[in-house]
C-alpha cells in the first residue's frame, strides 16, 4: 500500500471547468506532490475510453506476432529514439544503478513511435541533428494500427500541455511559460509488454529495473495484471502505485527536477515481477514520455533560485540529454 498519500489521486476536472481560483488551487496541490514524490494518479483527464481501447487492441495484436515478424521492425541500431520494436536494455543503467556492461536486460518488450519519425518531423528539429532525422517510424501490417497510435498520441499531447501549464502556475510562473520550450516536443509513445515468465527470473532481474524518467513528465496507462509499478518512497521503502479505474499515472522526470533546481523530485521507480503463482500472467502498459524541444535549454527557472539557493544543476539541452541516456541504457551503436 502507499503510505500517507505518497502517490495521491487528483481529479483534473477543475482544471477545465472550474474558476481561476480552483485552477490555481489544483495547480498548487500538484506542486506540493511534486515536492515529495513527483508521482500522482489523475482522473477526470478527458482521455476517451475508446482511444485507449483502440490502442490496446493494436498493441496486443502486435506483441502476439511471431518473434521473427517483430524483429523485422527492430529499431535502427543507431536510433536513440528506439522507433520500432525495441532493442534489449536495462533502464537501471541510465541512472548509474548498475553498469551497462554485462547487466541483465529488463524482462519486457517495447514498441515505440515518435512524431519525429514522420515526414514532417524534420521541421521540428534544428539543422544537423542526425541520427534523429531520416529514421522513420516502423509500422506493422495491422489494420488501423497507425491511426490508433496517433489518436492516442494526440490525447497525450493535449494532456501534457494542460499539465505543463498547471506546473507553471504551481511554480509561480506565467501559465504559458513552458509553451515555447515544448511546442516542438520530441516525445516517445512506448507500448510495453511484459510476457509470461515461464522460468523464474535471475535474482536481481525485473520487468523494468529501478530508474528515474528522463524528460519533463510521463503519462502512463497500465492494466491491472500482477507484477506492477512501484515507487521508492519514504525510508527507502518500495511502495505500490495505487490502481484507480480509468486513472493515469503521472510522474515528473529528471529535466523537470533540473528546471526546478531540485524543488521537485524525479523519483526512482521500477516494475516488479509477478509472484510465481501468477507468473504466467501477461501485462501491458502505454507510456508517453514528454520530452521538451531538442534545443530547449533546461536550466534553473527564475522562481526556483535566489541568493540563498543558487542553481544546483548544470544546464543541459533536451535532445542531447535524451540521446545520452538512451545510449547508456540500450544496445545501440
Amino acid at each position: 500500500m502507499v503510505d500517507d498519500g505518497f502517490v495521491p489521486v487528483i481529479d483534473l476536472r477543475g482544471s477545465r471547468s472550474g474558476s481561476a481560483g480552483q485552477r490555481r488551487a489544483l495547480a498548487h496541490r500538484i506542486g506540493r506532490v511534486c515536492e515529495t514524490s513527483g508521482f500522482f494518479v489523475v482522473t477526470g483527464h478527458g482521455v476517451p475510453d475508446a482511444a485507449v481501447a483502440e490502442l490496446m487492441a493494436g498493441v496486443s495484436s502486435f506483441f502476439a506476432l511471431p518473434v521473427a515478424v517483430k524483429h523485422e521492425l527492430l529499431s535502427h541500431p543507431r536510433d536513440p529514439l528506439m522507433r520500432g520494436y525495441g532493442r534489449a536494455g536495462s533502464l537501471a543503467a541510465s541512472n548509474g544503478v548498475t553498469k551497462r556492461a554485462g547487466v541483465l536486460p529488463d524482462l519486457s518488450q517495447t514498441y515505440t513511435v515518435n512524431r519525429l519519425g514522420e515526414p514532417e518531423g524534420a521541421a521540428l528539429l534544428p539543422p544537423g541533428t542526425s541520427p534523429l532525422v531520416g529514421l522513420p517510424n516502423r509500422w506493422p501490417d495491422i489494420r488501423g494500427f497507425p491511426a490508433a497510435f496517433w489518436g492516442y498520441y494526440a490525447e497525450m499531447e493535449r494532456l501534457a500541455a494542460d499539465l505543463m501549464r498547471l506546473f507553471a502556475i504551481a511554480l509561480d510562473l506565467e501559465e504559458h511559460w513552458f509553451d515555447d520550450k515544448t511546442d516542438k516536443h520530441m516525445s516517445n509513445l512506448v507500448a510495453n509488454y511484459y510476457p509470461p515468465q515461464l522460468v523464474p527470473p535471475v535474482p536481481g532481474q525485473t520487468r523494468k529495473g529501478e530508474h528515474s524518467d528522463w524528460g519533463s513528465l510521463t503519462i502512463l496507462h497500465r492494466d491491472e495484471a500482477a507484477g506492477g509499478l512501484q515507487v521508492l518512497g519514504r525510508a527507502k521503502k518500495w511502495l505500490d502505485v495505487p490502481s484507480v479505474a480509468g486513472g493515469l499515472v503521472i510522474n515528473i522526470g529528471d529535466l523537470m527536477e533540473t528546471w526546478t533546481n531540485g524543488k521537485w523530485v524525479s523519483t526512482v521507480h521500477r516494475v516488479v515481477n509477478p509472484p510465481r503463482d501468477k507468473a504466467l500472467t501477461e501485462r501491458y502498459s502505454i507510456a508517453f514520455f514528454h520530452q521538451p524541444n531538442f534545443d530547449a535549454l533546461i536550466e534553473c527557472i527564475p522562481t526556483c533560485t535566489d541568493g540563498a539557493n543558487p542553481p544546483r544543476y548544470p544546464a543541459v539541452r533536451s535532445g542531447p540529454y535524451l540521446m545520452r541516456k538512451t545510449l547508456m541504457s540500450f544496445d545501440l551503436e
